[in-house]
């Protein structure tokens, strides 16, 4: 009985995993939105075969409903240029290979005109569409009629299924990026500690090179959800997640570049103190230590910016101030062994006080009050720009209703003006 309950459990966590799986979410709606688009597309447009309504309703949804938004405006403006070029074109001329290049190259150049971004070439897919086919205008108003029911069933099944929130999702990959950082600061030390090969050495820098390439896919999943925090109705404070997102992920951003300077560090000093260890037994111990504390440091900062309750907000915060608390009183001992390391032979003493410096410098980021300065500046200026677009709207928005002066008729224009003299 117990193992059925279990695989029940096992089974509905899995479900629910794939709920919230970006690309099955995706999946599930851009078919229903497609389907949609496909039946109301056979009752309103004239072809037998309006399969275009669909194709623009499944590249319209988007994961996001600010993407949806966006996405669906500029992909109706692509597909409407490109059958205004093949409608003039069709008046002009006829479908032959110079024409065909024109075309093209006509509906490229619209297509930058009317800003599609990265549509373009669609105005030109539309065009070649529409000009080949013989009854040439009953097919573009009918395409321009299924790529604007494509466009409204797509947009108005994110209106109506409001997306997730893909929050969660980047603050894992945050996590996961504090995590392989805090394993390879744990490598660093252990070789600090003992004789280091420069091979080894060499392994350390290149995989710290290869974060850069970590960033950037946490940095893509970051954007899909700040994407998603915008114009959802399931979000009140949008501005704040963003911020904290962001942030967060510069500062981790900037402890993987000082890492990587420090492994360069490492190397090179491998390099000159080969066939020797890198440090006194005592030094290279300190050291282990110290990266150690710095990378439960850095692991503890990604779950503080990660988190949303505030009361596991605290009790990150505490957690990270106590770690770096221990880690700057390690700082300060090794500090003072390699000044005394220094003092007896001073002939690295510039790689020494370079690693000193590069673990230093993460410390700093990721200081609590460091983070709350950053922080308050990045809202300040979140909300002013948030100010300026809602003070813009509201005189665009009383422009638009300012009552227009009454035109005076003609035949009053030459009439001398009444004045009680001449009464």
């Amino acid at each position: 009985m117990r193992d059925v309950r279990g695989a029940w459990a096992v089974a509905g966590a899995q479900l629910r995993k794939w709920h919230e799986e970006p690309v099955v979410v995706q999946s599930v709606r851009s078919a229903g939105a497609a389907t949609v688009a496909y039946v109301i597309a056979l009752r309103l447009s004239p072809e037998p075969a309006p399969l275009t309504a669909p194709l623009t309703a499944l590249l319209v949804v988007q994961v996001t409903l600010y993407a949806t938004l966006t996405t669906g405006i500029r992909r109706v403006n692509s597909v409407v240029a490109g059958v205004v070029v093949a409608i003039a074109f069709s008046v002009l001329v006829g479908l032959t290979w110079w024409s065909l290049a024109l075309l093209i190259l006509a509906s490229l150049a619209v297509g930058h005109l009317v800003r599609v971004s990265e549509f373009v070439p669609e105005v030109a897919i539309s065009a070649m569409l529409v000009l080949g086919v013989t009854r040439v205008g009953d097919t573009a108003w009918a395409r321009v009629l299924e790529t604007l029911i494509g466009a409204v069933v797509g947009l108005g099944c994110n209106l109506l299924f409001a997306p997730p929130v893909w929050v969660g999702a980047a603050g894992e990959s945050i996590e996961d990026l504090a995590r392989r950082v805090r394993r390879l600061m744990l490598r660093m030390g252990e070789e600090a500690a003992g004789r280091t090969p420069v091979e080894h050495a060499t392994a350390r820098l290149h995989e710290a090179r290869r974060l850069d390439h970590d960033i950037v896919q946490v940095d893509a999943a970051l954007r899909q959800a700040e994407d998603s925090l915008k114009l959802n109705p399931r979000v009140r404070e949008g501005l704040l997640h963003r911020i904290v997102l962001r942030t967060g992920l510069d500062t981790l951003e900037i402890c993987t570049v000082v890492l990587r300077v420090l492994a360069r560090t490492l190397t090179d000093l491998a390099k000159e103190r080969d066939p020797e260890p890198l440090f006194e037994p005592q030094v290279g111990a300190t050291l282990e230590q110290l990266l150690s504390e710095v990378g439960d440091a850095v692991v503890s900062f990604a779950v503080l910016v990660t988190t949303d309750i505030s009361q596991n907000a605290e009790s990150a915060e505490s957690r990270l101030a106590a770690e770096l608390s221990t880690a700057t009183a390690t700082r300060d001992k090794l500090a003072q062994l390699l000044l005394d390391e220094v003092q007896r032979d001073a002939r690295q003493w510039q790689l020494h006080g370079a690693v000193l410096t590069e673990v230093t410098r993460i410390l700093d980021e990721l200081d609590t009050e460091h983070r709350s300065r950053r922080l308050m500046e990045e809202l300040d200026r979140g909300t002013r720009e948030e100010r300026e677009r809602r003070d813009h709207l509201v005189r665009l928005r009383q422009r638009l209703r300012m009552p227009r002066r009454p035109r005076q008729p003609r035949s009053d224009r030459n009439r001398p003006p009444v004045s009680g003299r001449s009464l």
